[in-house]
């Protein structure tokens, strides 16, 4: 992600205002403990985190809109594909991007949307990122080579490939970095209860990892879930049908993972793998495909399954306990057949947002069919399809993967108190037709402190006004804020920096 944030906590300096927050918080329950809202980080309510009460509204999860395929290989023959996300660098003032599935495996743009091919790599190079804290230039740019280890760069171009040892992975990865800890994340595919599941290994000094195995997996819920929209899928004319269809071997597993710390927490975004049928291996042209033999031996003793994915959501604060967000609905998923699009089948997800102002550019893997077999029941390899995968964009309402909505009736958030840092509150809200949000300022008892002027409109980075009192003047008091929506979405609130 661009344009990272340090914040600072808030440090105790004045004993007494120590004294008086310590025996207020004798009085609040386990549910109520302080919060800590560093300035300018936003609050999103994808958990429970910060919230201590809520009263008539409902979750919901948003979708971003898709502008399509941003990245396509002049070669028919390529199937491209992302691990990664762009970095923007900010020596070159342009963005770089690292892909798979091309000799072209390298491409720049000024704005995120128009894409030219770089130059040649030295090292296939498909998942790096961009460290502004390392003090040696020449390590600035730093790669996971799955399987094989990882390596720097001073310009993701020419690349010096370390001693490191590889995290090992059966055949999939995602590479990202948290700059507020400072923290690389790597996330492979290893066997789970379920198959194809997720583990994290995370490193500080891109020398040492920690791993931390298999932390996210599909369960009984996902194949209950999976099976009732693998029936609905196969019964949608205006979706690609898959190309077998055997009950018996449906099930749903976590093929990929990309996973980026946003806003004080880690968002993944598992691609949900739905199997529908098994693939027979001896068809003629299996041999054909641009397999190697390695992987088509793996296909040959064990099989392999046809299907399609969809992208959810899910969050954590600790990289080992994860959360599932809206529950289980997509996130992304596949675009109907007629439209053009690329992910009619085949849908590899994200790996990090780029914030573009007050929007969230995703980059994702689009195919328009399963990897291995061409159409029909007696598949061979003339039908594989040309021009098959592309890398597609779409976009995201900063803060907006999930709001807190309420309809006529009025509902309401109170949030866990909080030591206010100071500085201005500002809000992220929809506010629909003969909708508003007002904000109020509360003390332990429940007084109100401060009550702000009622936003009435849609609002991305609304400063809160106050007509009775000055949520400001309150800086080092213990507060909790209720929102009252009415007609409304809140998507995330924060303090601006003193």
């Amino acid at each position: 992600m661009t344009h990272p944030r340090y914040p600072q906590r808030f440090s105790w300096r004045c004993p007494l205002s120590c004294l008086i927050v310590l025996l207020t918080c004798h009085s609040l329950t386990a549910d109520d403990q302080i919060l800590t809202v560093p300035p300018g980080q936003r609050q999103l309510f994808l958990d429970d985190h910060g919230i201590a009460t809520i009263e008539g509204l409902q979750r919901k999860l948003h979708q971003p809109r898709k502008v399509g395929a941003v990245i396509r290989s002049p070669n028919p023959k390529d199937t491209l594909q992302t691990r990664t996300a762009p970095v923007w660098d900010p020596q070159q003032k342009r963005y770089k991007f690292w892909i798979l599935g091309s000799e072209q495996q390298f491409w720049q743009s000024p704005d995120g949307l128009n894409w030219q091919p770089g130059p040649k790599l030295n090292l296939p190079v498909r998942m790096a990122v961009y460290d502004p804290h390392d003090p040696d230039p020449a390590r600035r740019f730093k790669a996971a080579l799955l399987n094989r280890g990882f390596a720097i760069s001073p310009d993701g171009i020419t690349w010096t490939q370390l001693e490191t040892p590889a995290i090992q992975s059966s055949d999939e990865g995602n590479f990202s970095y948290d700059p507020q800890h400072g923290l690389f994340i790597h996330t492979v595919k290893r066997s789970g209860p379920y198959g194809r599941s997720v583990a994290v290994a995370t490193s500080r000094d891109f020398t040492n990892w920690k791993d931390y195995g298999v932390v996210f997996h599909a369960d009984d819920l996902d194949q209950t879930i999976g099976r009732r929209r693998i029936v609905e899928r196969l019964a949608n004319p205006t979706l690609k049908q898959t190309e077998y269809n055997t009950p018996e071997h449906y099930s749903v597993q976590i093929y990929n993972m990309g996973l980026f710390h946003y806003e004080g927490l880690y968002i993944g975004l598992p691609s949900m793998y739905h199997h529908t049928g098994k693939v027979p291996t001896d068809w003629p042209g299996f041999d054909k495909l641009n397999l190697s033999p390695y992987i088509l031996g793996l296909v040959r003793k064990y099989g392999d399954y046809t299907g399609f994915y969809n992208i959810q959501m899910a969050c954590s604060r600790d990289l080992k306990n994860w959360q599932r967000v809206g529950q289980r609905e997509p996130f992304l998923s596949a675009s109907p057949l007629g439209a053009g699009a690329y992910d009619i089948q085949t849908i590899i997800g994200p790996s990090a947002p780029v914030v573009h102002n007050d929007e969230l550019f995703f980059y994702y893997t689009g195919i328009k069919q399963y990897a291995f077999v061409g159409s029909g029941n007696d598949p061979s390899y003339e039908d594989y399809v040309p021009d098959a995968g592309a890398i597609c964009l779409a976009i995201l309402r900063r803060d907006g993967f999930l709001s807190l909505d309420a309809g006529e009736t009025p509902g309401k958030l109170t949030t866990r108190p909080c030591v206010l840092p100071g500085g201005r509150l500002r809000v992220n809200v929809a506010v629909r037709k003969h909708g508003h949000l007002q904000i109020e300022a509360l003390n332990s008892n429940g007084d109100v402190l401060a009550v702000s002027v009622p936003i009435t409109r849609d609002e991305r980075r609304a400063e809160v006004a106050w007509k009775r009192g000055n949520i400001i003047d309150l800086k080092g008091q213990l507060v909790h804020l209720r929102f009252t929506l009415c007609r409304s979405g809140l998507y995330s609130y924060w303090y601006d920096t003193p």
